[in-house]
């Protein structure tokens, strides 16, 4: 949270810093903070849909979050954050060799941490620099291997959702929704989505800290798009509120994140 802040308005960081010239959580927040603005400076359209512009000043962006990291992990050496904003700066190079030792790097110091694995599963994408297959592979391998209660237990949902993005539609969301849907109606998909759920949550109810609220968003979408689980995804969103928070996954079948959210809620609780 204090990283997308930043990442928004660096003023604050800035003075942090200069109060506290060697403070590693500070250091940790630039490196993610630049990553923040780098992303922001792409956008989030395909890449013939990017400008030179935008091009460049994302690599200008994830390169000065590079630097930042290193000098992150020089301060605090048994982190593993430092380590996963690298990685995050490899999308503007695709450099795999480098990805893939930072993201060594991070699950070394923390086995199943969340974003070092979300990162992969996101960068072995067919979008991205890798395939269907690898991303499967990637998400299904960390989910089947950890515990219950696991936030990665969800990452096989979101290989489900780039699935449908690449396959049924990128540029035409709305008019793909159908298309997109069918996909998650399919039984095999269908019950990987529900076993994802049950081990996510089999350890108790997860915190709504982390990132508790955008699998709960997960969950409650996949279930809207299979036409299974409204009163499960009722509770879902219950628990969330109104609020949206950090959820990009609306906007894989919707043009505006917003608009997905309120269809499924409007789903999820006809008569409320």
């Amino acid at each position: 949270m204090l990283a997308a802040a930043a990442g928004r308005e660096l003023r604050w960081l800035a003075e942090w810093e200069a109060a506290v010239p060697d403070d590693p959580d500070a250091a940790v927040l630039r490196a993610q903070a630049l990553l923040d603005q780098a992303r922001s400076a792409r956008g989030g359209g395909a890449a013939r849909h990017t400008s030179r512009r935008q091009s460049r000043e994302f690599e200008r962006l994830s390169a000065l979050a590079t630097e930042a990291g290193r000098r992150a992990i020089r301060l605090s050496p048994a982190d593993p954050y430092p380590w996963v904003s690298i990685a995050g700066s490899m999308f503007a190079t695709g450099d795999r060799r480098a990805f893939m030792s930072a993201i060594s790097e991070a699950t070394a110091r923390d086995p199943l941490n969340f974003e070092a694995h979300l990162s992969r599963v996101s960068f072995v994408c067919e979008k991205w620099f890798g395939s269907h297959a690898e991303m499967f592979d990637a998400a299904r391998s960390v989910a089947a291997g950890a515990p219950p209660g696991s936030p990665v237990t969800m990452l096989p949902v979101l290989a489900h959702f780039e699935f449908a993005l690449r396959e049924y539609g990128f540029d035409s969301r709305d008019g793909s929704l159908s298309a997109k849907a069918a996909h998650f109606r399919r039984s095999e998909v269908a019950e990987e989505v529900a076993v994802c759920g049950a081990k996510w949550r089999a350890a108790g109810e997860p915190s709504l800290l982390g990132r508790g609220i955008m699998l709960r968003h997960w969950l409650a979408l996949a279930h809207f798009l299979s036409a299974r689980g409204r009163d499960d995804s009722r509770d879902l969103l219950d628990q969330i509120g109104p609020y949206l928070g950090d959820t990009p996954a609306y906007g894989y079948f919707w043009l505006r994140q917003t608009e997905g959210f309120r269809v499924v809620r409007r789903w999820a609780a006809p008569f409320q």
